[in-house]
C-alpha cells in the first residue's frame, strides 16, 4: 500500500485518481491522524487515534465523509474534533444498539441501569461538582464494560449477585484487575444511589458477592539519583512545548489535567502563583500552586514557546496546542523516548519532597490533598501560601536541580536548555520582573 502526504483542499483532493486495485492512503500532512483512503470507486476523510484506557491503548478509526459530498475544511474541523474526544479519552464512536432481546423498561420502582446511571450522573456528580475525568471513567465502566446491562433492570442483579460476580471474573481475565475493580465500585455507588429512592430494590448491594482483586499502589517514582538521566530523556524530546509540560509536572507534583487546562488569566506571576480552579474533587478543591524560581522560567518558557508556535492559541493557554480544543490533550510518551510521565512525576515529587526534608503536613498542602488529623480543619492553607510553602516549592525544586548542577555549567543538551540564562535567549515574550524571580 503506497503511502503519501498533501495539503488537503477540495482542488487537491479531486485531483486524487482512483486506484486500479486494493487502496491507497493519503495523509493530510498538517493535521495528524487525518488522511484519505482511496479505493477503486471512492475516497473518504478519516480519522485514526490512539484512545487509552488506563495503561491499555486501542487504535480508533473512523470515517468522517466521502470526499466530493463533504469539503475539506469541513472535514478536517470533523476530524479535529474527534481527535481531540479521543486524545481526551473518550471514545466518539457511535454506541451500539441495544440487543432486540433486551427486557422492556420497568417501572419506576426497578430503574435499570441506565436510568439509574443517568439519575447518579446528573443528580450526585454533577451537583458536587466532580471532575469530566472522574465521569468519564464512570461512563467507561458503565457503558462500554456494562453496555449488555443498560437496558436491564437493577433488581434482576440485586436478586442474582452471581451475575455481577462472574461479570467481574469475567472483566479480571479480559481487561485486568485494577479496571475490573473499578468497574465494580462504580456499579455499587450506582446502585446505593438508586436504592434510595427505588426501595423496592433488594437492600443488599449485589457488589457484596465479588472477590475483590488485590491492588497495589505503583511504585514508579524516581530518587534524586534517577533525575538526570530523565532530564537528559526529556531534554531529547522532539517537541519544546511537551518537554516544558512533563518539567513543569515534575517541579509541581500536580496531575496533568488541571495543567493542560491551565489558562494565562489562572497565572499571577507578582503574587508568584498558578490557581488551579477545578482540580480532582471539583471547585471547592480549587488552590493555588505557589511557584519556585525554576517553575517561573518553566512558564516563562512555554509562554515564549506558545507565541512563536501556536500564536493564536497562546493568547489562551499556558501550554497551548494545535488541538480541538487549543491546548495539549495528550501527555503519553512513549516509554523507550521518556521513562517517565503522568503520575510517575507525582510520585516523583513526593519523593524528593522527603529527601528534601518537606515535612508531611506541608507535602499534603503543596500537592492538595486532605489533611490527616482532628487538628487539620484549623490549618489554613492560605495563610501559609505566601511564605511557607513557596520556600518548600524551593526547597524541592532546588533538590531537583541540584541533581544536575554540573550539568548545567557544562555545555550541552541540558545546558542550552535548562540554565538561568538560557530562558532569555529566547525572544518573543516579555520576561517576568525581578520582584517576581526573587527567592
Amino acid at each position: 500500500m503506497t503511502v503519501t502526504r498533501l495539503s488537503f483542499s477540495d482542488r487537491s483532493v479531486a485531483t486524487l485518481p482512483f486506484t486500479k486495485k486494493g487502496q491507497v492512503i493519503v495523509r493530510d500532512s498538517d493535521l495528524p491522524g487525518f488522511f484519505i483512503r482511496i479505493g477503486t470507486k471512492n475516497k473518504a476523510y478519516m480519522v485514526q487515534g490512539d484512545l487509552w484506557i488506563g495503561d491499555k491503548r486501542q487504535s480508533i478509526l473512523i470515517k468522517v465523509g466521502e470526499v466530493g459530498k463533504l469539503a475539506a475544511r469541513e472535514a478536517r474541523a470533523k476530524a479535529k474534533v474527534l481527535l481531540g474526544s479521543i486524545a481526551d479519552g473518550v471514545d466518539p464512536r457511535p454506541k451500539p444498539e441495544p440487543a432486540p432481546d433486551l427486557k422492556p423498561k420497568p417501572a419506576t420502582g426497578d430503574p435499570t441501569l441506565r436510568e439509574a446511571w443517568d439519575s447518579y450522573c446528573e443528580s450526585h456528580m454533577r451537583r458536587k461538582n466532580r471532575s469530566e475525568g472522574t465521569i468519564s471513567n464512570y461512563r467507561d465502566h458503565v457503558e462500554r464494560l456494562l453496555t449488555d446491562w443498560l437496558d436491564q433492570p437493577l433488581s434482576v442483579l440485586g436478586d442474582d449477585p452471581g451475575l455481577v460476580k462472574a461479570r467481574h471474573d469475567k472483566l479480571t481475565a479480559d481487561n485486568g484487575p485494577y479496571i475490573a475493580n473499578g468497574c465494580m465500585r462504580s456499579l455499587r455507588a450506582i446502585y446505593n444511589h438508586a436504592r434510595k429512592t427505588a426501595r423496592s430494590l433488594p437492600p443488599e448491594n449485589p457488589v457484596l458477592a465479588v472477590d475483590w482483586n488485590p491492588e497495589r499502589r505503583r511504585d514508579t517514582a524516581m530518587g534524586p539519583a534517577d533525575i538526570p538521566g530523565w532530564l537528559a530523556e526529556l531534554a531529547a524530546l522532539d517537541n519544546p512545548m511537551r518537554r516544558e509540560f512533563h518539567l513543569f509536572l515534575l517541579l509541581t507534583g500536580s496531575r496533568p489535567d488541571p495543567i493542560k487546562r491551565a489558562r494565562l488569566e489562572h497565572l499571577d506571576l507578582r503574587q508568584r502563583v498558578l490557581h488551579i480552579p477545578k482540580p480532582k474533587g471539583g471547585v471547592d478543591r480549587a488552590f493555588d500552586i505557589p511557584l519556585s524560581r525554576e517553575m517561573i522560567r518553566t512558564i516563562v518558557r512555554a509562554m515564549r514557546l506558545g507565541r512563536k508556535i501556536y500564536p493564536a492559541q497562546a493568547q489562551t493557554w499556558l501550554f497551548p496546542a494545535d488541538s480541538a480544543t487549543g491546548h495539549l490533550v495528550e501527555h503519553k510518551e512513549d516509554r523507550d523516548d521518556l521513562s517517565k510521565w503522568g503520575n510517575d512525576l507525582r510520585q516523583t515529587y513526593r519523593t524528593v519532597g522527603q529527601a528534601a526534608g518537606v515535612n508531611e503536613v506541608d507535602m499534603h498542602l503543596l500537592m492538595n490533598h486532605s489533611l490527616p488529623g482532628v487538628n487539620a480543619g484549623y490549618i489554613t492553607r492560605n495563610k501559609l501560601l505566601g511564605d511557607h510553602l513557596r520556600k518548600q516549592q524551593q526547597a524541592i525544586s532546588a533538590k531537583i536541580f541540584g541533581t544536575i548542577a554540573k550539568a548545567l555549567e557544562e555545555p550541552g543538551a541540558l545546558a542550552d536548555w535548562l540554565s538561568p540564562g538560557a530562558s532569555r535567549r529566547c525572544t518573543g515574550v516579555e520576561a517576568p520582573t525581578s520582584r517576581a524571580m526573587a527567592a
